[in-house]
């Protein structure tokens, strides 16, 4: 073999530990991100006949029991007014991500898009939010 046969297996070794440790780096910071704070990852609302709004939300937490669990979402208006809590009465352990809903919402006329946001028993707020284009 010729020694840049060599140099090129030396490489793809090198490439592979570092690809490996890269993996195992990202999957680590992606579970303790996920420990943290509760994140929205879904989002449908539906005009209701009334005039008010029903939000069906997603949220994933890594819920560890009733010590740090994700305990309720909001919707907020552009402005930062909640118009409606959603609070979630127990941990979802082994049900994540899991959906939820709250009917009833009023949404003000002329508030064309919402923002929701999912909090947890000890980060309070903070993960992933999702904007929602209400359709009226």
């Amino acid at each position: 073999m010729c020694a840049g046969h060599h140099s090129v297996r030396r490489l793809a070794r090198r490439g592979t530990v570092f690809a490996s440790l890269m993996a195992f780096a990202i999957v680590a910071a992606g579970a303790t991100a996920q420990a943290g704070e509760a994140d929205v990852v879904g989002v449908r609302a539906t005009l209701e006949a009334g005039g008010t709004w029903r939000f069906d939300v997603t949220v994933r937490h890594a819920d560890e029991g009733w010590d740090h669990y994700a305990d309720r979402w909001e919707v907020l208006a552009p402005d930062g007014t909640v118009l409606g809590t959603r609070t979630l009465l127990h941990p979802h352990e082994t049900e994540q991500p899991f959906t939820r809903s709250l009917s009833g919402v009023a949404v003000p006329e002329g508030i064309e898009e919402v923002e929701i946001r999912a909090g947890d028993s000890v980060h309070d707020f903070g993960g992933a939010t999702m904007r929602v284009r209400l359709e009226r």
